[in-house]
């Protein structure tokens, strides 16, 4: 929870750019009104009156911000602060919509008008996707910061590794300023003007993401700033289909990838106090899609999320006016088609089952898994990114990766940089054999004591990043010395290893050529060790010379990768529950998550059965199930009725597509009222204590169905946010 109270409890929101609307009204606990354009106090106040706690959203990075590049603001044009690349061409958002450099005069900017939205009653302000692209760093107002940082002349960032690697720790930095200065001085204001607390959050792409599109950001740096309350983890179908190598197999793994993200974001907070709130995005930036791949995916990413339950908050949709008012490819493509009902009411269904979620815990967290597997990245993974000229051939050629266009589109170097093949090397193989592998926030170790308590296994390379701080190879000592393992693999031929850092220069016991050397000397290893198994203390470090990035080539690349980490489990004498499990699932209370992997031994690519008492809820009719067949890539969300063991004394309704509010018991009959969005057509599953003989939706008769052995009763019926009346009667 927040570190600062709240009015009302903030479990689901949305974010929305236009003024309230009833066809996109999802009934959640808050929404974020997006941008700082001249009608904000009127769409707050529209939000308002729908009953909504109200926060703002407005781009750190990129906006509407033409009064502040072209003069209006304070007479000086600021187009020199607009990200640029080294053949001199603004990195643009839109048309007249550039990235910026986040200059001290921009965040004053902003600071402006972030006033008039606490002026206008917001209780939180979102200042989403501060991003500084890796191929940028061009532009003249990067080059005085340059020269105000370092306290020496620019350097182009292409020039060498040093000076990329040099440039991009900049480039966090800058935005570290900028969010602190604005974060910081808005809080004040809340404080001195109307003395109310205002809480700041900062909506990111993960780590993973940034790192594989070649972005910048401060990340890990944020849990560090006092002002910073949480985050929005921006996890959707567009970062998830990247598409990465396994096996050597190029292709969308979404939910593989969106597994990965989730879980980097978990741990980013992990420990820390701060709120994190997961997003799912029912469609996507890129708009050429058909309906069923939209949904597909977002199934993916939904069940991806659930399977970490460290988190319990959700943005239900981003821009919800595009999917319930958008149209967008048919099946057969000829022309478009608006959203289909039975998607919408699915949708409505997820998104108020995800306020349900912290009401449970995880009864069985990735049932028959091997749990306690990390995998260390930094954030000085986005450091080594950008276009670096290497012997004469360049790495890129300056253009940038958003996920709005194909991936095969990009050019053979660009389309390598964008497999990011060292991290995936590590973490495919073991995600798809069904461990629950969680990539570790590198930077908090440091910072919070017992970090890695839980962690039995971790993987390491610095051949795609670099410890930032000799400290953390003291706290990894310790957890090996005291029964961890670890498997490094790293062959050092990353020419990254030659940035002017901590390792390379002077000091009283002489410089490192690669970091990892000064990791091994801490572990009374010496500074080359050979390959193999090395004990330290009560555990082990197993050395591999090898680069990670080869191991996504083969299928050879995976088993190696799983018989390390089954060898550290060897060494800890915990190797018998490493076993290939072709599903993760997860029980939070009644509801039973599961995802069935592909991609496996053709043998054991098949289908998976779950028995029992269910209903399913990725579908709009919540059908009632005693077996559910899963083929591999299979996402599945269930209500296990099972969980609920007492018969039931009183009517409870289990699922519905609308916000449930008002219930009231009476002798013979149970009523409500369901909020939903309008035109959505509502559907509900309830349980009862005995047969209903009517159901009413504002006094109407409507037809239900009852099932005797579950005792439960299922209604559909068209709904609207001011809501339904329903109630139901019996003898």
């Amino acid at each position: 929870m927040s570190r600062h109270a709240k009015t009302a409890p903030e479990w689901t929101g949305f974010q929305e750019a236009r003024p309230y609307g009833p066809k996109y009204d999802l009934r959640t606990d808050f929404v974020m009104v997006y941008g700082i354009t001249e009608d904000l106090p009127e769409r707050i106040a529209g939000w308002k009156q729908a009953g909504y706690t109200v926060h703002l959203m407005t781009g750190v990075s990129w906006g509407e911000y033409q009064d502040y590049l072209y003069g209006r603001y304070d007479g000086r044009n600021h187009w020199d602060e607009a990200q640029m690349n080294r053949k001199g061409e603004h990195i643009l958002h839109n048309e007249d919509v550039p990235y910026m450099v986040p200059t001290i005069s921009f965040a004053e900017y902003l600071s402006t008008y972030i006033k008039k939205a606490i002026d206008a009653g917001v209780e939180a302000i979102h200042m989403e996707e501060p991003e500084f692209w890796a191929v940028s760093g061009y532009s003249e107002a990067f080059k005085r910061e340059w020269l105000n940082y370092y306290g020496e002349e620019w350097s182009p960032p292409h020039a060498s590794c040093d000076a990329q690697y040099r440039a991009s720790k900049l480039k966090a930095a800058m935005y570290y300023r900028a969010m602190d200065r604005i974060c910081s001085e808005m809080k004040e204001y809340a404080l001195t003007t109307y003395s109310r607390t205002v809480r700041f959050y900062i909506p990111t792409h993960s780590l993973i993401n940034y790192t594989q599109w070649r972005i910048i950001s401060p990340e890990a740096m944020f849990v560090s700033m006092p002002s910073c309350d949480g985050f929005i983890a921006q996890i959707w179908t567009g970062t998830s289909r990247t598409p990465n190598l396994y096996r050597g197999v190029r292709r969308e793994r979404t939910f593989e990838t969106a597994y990965l993200e989730y879980g980097m974001m978990q741990e980013l907070t992990r420990g820390t106090g701060r709120e994190m709130w997961f997003l799912h995005d029912p469609i996507e930036d890129n708009p050429a899609y058909t309906w069923s791949d939209y949904e597909q995916n977002y199934l993916a990413t939904v069940t991806a999320s659930l399977l970490h339950p460290g988190v319990s908050q959700y943005e239900v949709c981003p821009w919800p006016h595009r999917v319930f008012e958008g149209s967008y490819s048919k099946e057969d493509g000829d022309g478009k088609e608006p959203i289909p009902a039975k998607y919408a009411t699915q949708l409505l269904t997820v998104m108020h089952v995800l306020g349900e979620m912290h009401k449970y815990g995880a009864d069985q967290q990735h049932s028959a898994s091997t749990t306690g597997i990390g995998l260390c990245l930094a954030n000085s993974a986005m450091y080594q990114r950008g276009d670096v000229e290497l012997t004469g051939k360049e790495a890129g050629s300056g253009s940038r990766y958003d996920g709005t266009v194909p991936s095969d589109a990009l050019g053979v170097e660009e389309r390598k940089l964008l497999d990011w093949s060292a991290f995936y090397g590590m973490a495919l193989p073991l995600l798809k054999y069904g461990v629950p592998i969680r990539p570790l926030q590198y930077d908090n170790i440091l910072n919070f004591p017992g970090y890695l308590d839980d962690y039995r296994v971790m993987l390491l390379s610095y051949e795609f990043m670099k410890p930032e701080h000799p400290g953390l190879h003291q706290v990894l000592a310790q957890w090996v010395g005291e029964g961890g393992v670890l498997i490094y693999i790293g062959d050092g031929s990353d020419p990254y290893h030659q940035v002017k850092e901590w390792w390379n220069r002077a000091s009283r016991h002489g410089a490192y050529e690669h970091p990892e050397e000064h990791l091994f000397e801490s572990m009374g290893l010496g500074r080359v060790p050979l390959d193999g198994v090395h004990t330290v203390g009560s555990g082990a470090v197993i050395l591999h010379r090898k680069h990670p990035a080869s191991l996504t080539e083969t299928t050879e690349g995976a088993e190696f990768v799983l018989d390390s980490v089954r060898k550290a489990l060897e060494i800890r004498g915990e190797d018998k529950d490493f076993k290939r499990n072709g599903m993760l699932e997860i029980q939070r209370g009644p509801y039973r998550i599961a995802h069935v992997l592909d991609e496996n031994d053709p043998l054991e690519d098949s289908s998976i059965v779950l028995e029992g008492s269910f209903f399913q809820l990725f579908d709009d009719d919540l059908p009632l199930l005693k077996k559910v067949e899963l083929k591999p890539n299979d996402n599945v969300l269930l209500y296990d009725l099972d969980f609920i063991h007492e018969e039931p004394k009183l009517p409870r309704i289990l699922a519905a597509s609308a916000r449930i509010r008002h219930e009231e018991h009476f002798d013979h009959s149970f009523a409500w009222v369901a909020e939903s969005p309008e035109g959505i057509v509502v559907s509900t599953r309830l349980q009862v204590p005995q047969r209903p003989l009517q159901v009413y939706v504002d006094d109407a008769s409507i037809c239900f169905e009852y099932d005797e052995e579950t005792r439960t009763v299922f209604l559909k019926f068209l709904g609207s946010p001011q809501g339904r009346a329903v109630r139901i009667e019996w003898e």
